[in-house]
């Protein structure tokens, strides 16, 4: 691939084999064609963070997120809500995230979507992670904004987003992310 391709690190807050938000990152991707390389984090064999945990070394699972937040351009995460935030399993390897050093997060272009089946799309899991992620000093998208509401009737049983106004929105996140993460690398002393 080029070297201007865009290397993503999509992470789903979900781990259920038929997410939705996985199937939108899954959408990210093929909207996104040869512009960029997308690598799919797995949160499935992090621990729960657990100082004593800690103090004994970093989890493999842990370092292999690290490493791979670290090596990506830029971050695309989708994650469900769960009353009214993010699920505990993306709160978690965030948690895990911000005590390893380096803190991979730091100076990192990242852009959010949310799919729910509620009338609101994930809009306030999203509204969370944005200020989890502040402190942590990543950098977002701030426009466009894609909450996929109803997702249920907006994906087919195979996990295709059969809505094109959404896949049209969804496009134009990962555009817009790719404009963010050049400006902000222009910006970077080399």
């Amino acid at each position: 691939m080029p070297s201007e391709t865009l290397k993503i690190l999509a992470i789903s807050g979900s781990l259920r084999q038929d997410s939705f938000n996985s199937a939108a990152l899954k959408t990210a991707a093929d909207l996104a064609g040869d512009s960029a390389e997308f690598t799919f984090a797995s949160l499935a064999d992090i621990p729960l963070y657990d100082q004593d945990l800690r103090d004994k070394g970093v989890p493999d699972a842990v370092e292999t997120l690290q490493q791979q937040v670290l090596k990506a351009d830029a971050i695309l995460f989708s994650t469900p809500e769960y009353n009214y935030s993010v699920s505990g399993v993306l709160k978690n390897a965030i948690d895990w995230l911000s005590r390893v050093d380096p803190q991979p997060f730091a100076d990192k272009p990242v852009a959010v979507m949310s799919a729910s089946m509620s009338a609101f799309g994930g809009a306030r899991a999203q509204y969370d992670l944005r200020r989890i992620l502040i402190y942590l000093d990543a950098h977002f998208v701030n426009k466009p904004e894609v909450m996929i509401s109803f997702a249920h009737k907006k994906f087919d049983d195979n996990g295709a987003l059969k809505d094109e106004d959404t896949r049209k929105f969804i496009g134009d996140l990962v555009e817009a992310l790719g404009k963010w993460q050049r400006r902000l690398s222009a910006g970077k002393p080399s």
